[in-house]
């Protein structure tokens, strides 16, 4: 990613950001803020619930930035803190339950749909529609490569309850690509 002139190296804006320059604090937003509301939405169905989420993450990141030591990716660094926030968001909201029962959801190990066919955002939004405890098991461990120890720590489930959820996800992801690739295809023309 390109950053804008003024500060021209990650090492550089990290400084910035360090030294309290606002400028740098702002570049740092814009140059990370959509990526990370997209990875809030992942999470959170809600726009400005993820929207709130991505500005505690950035509150967070700005406070512990001095704790970033160089070691592994900046950007990485700074998505661990953006989905620990938007878990800790879910955790917090007793309305939301992080398991889902075998009723929820129907387990069909049996379809071979092919993922390929799908759009991104078709897949996506398919996702999204998964019962929370899944599609936060699923975010976790398929979109960002966290392991089933880390998922359980994070969430306060047993490994194999991680692994348990993401089968069921994948199930109901299958199941759900299976009937939407057998809806006839509206064609324009």
């Amino acid at each position: 990613m390109q950053l804008p002139p003024h500060f021209s190296a990650e090492e550089e804006l990290i400084a910035g950001c360090l030294s309290g320059n606002r400028q740098a604090q702002r570049q740092l937003y814009e140059t990370y803020s959509r990526r990370f509301l997209a990875i809030c939405m992942r999470y959170l169905k809600d726009q400005e619930q993820a929207e709130d989420v991505m500005i505690q993450s950035f509150m967070k990141i700005f406070e512990k930035l001095s704790q970033f030591q160089g070691k592994g990716s900046f950007e990485g660094w700074m998505k661990r803190i953006v989905v620990t926030q938007a878990l800790m968001t879910i955790r917090s909201n007793r309305n939301l339950a992080l398991s889902v029962s075998l009723e929820e959801a129907t387990d069909n190990f049996e379809s071979t749909a092919e993922l390929s066919q799908l759009e991104a955002a078709e897949l996506m939004d398919l996702v999204q529609r998964l019962p929370l405890g899944y599609r936060t098991v699923f975010n976790l461990f398929a979109i960002e490569g966290y392991s089933h120890q880390e998922i359980g720590e994070l969430l306060g489930i047993t490994e194999s309850a991680s692994k348990s959820q993401l089968n069921r996800a994948r199930s109901v992801l299958k199941e759900k690509i299976t009937s939407l690739q057998l809806q006839p295809k509206i064609t324009n023309g």
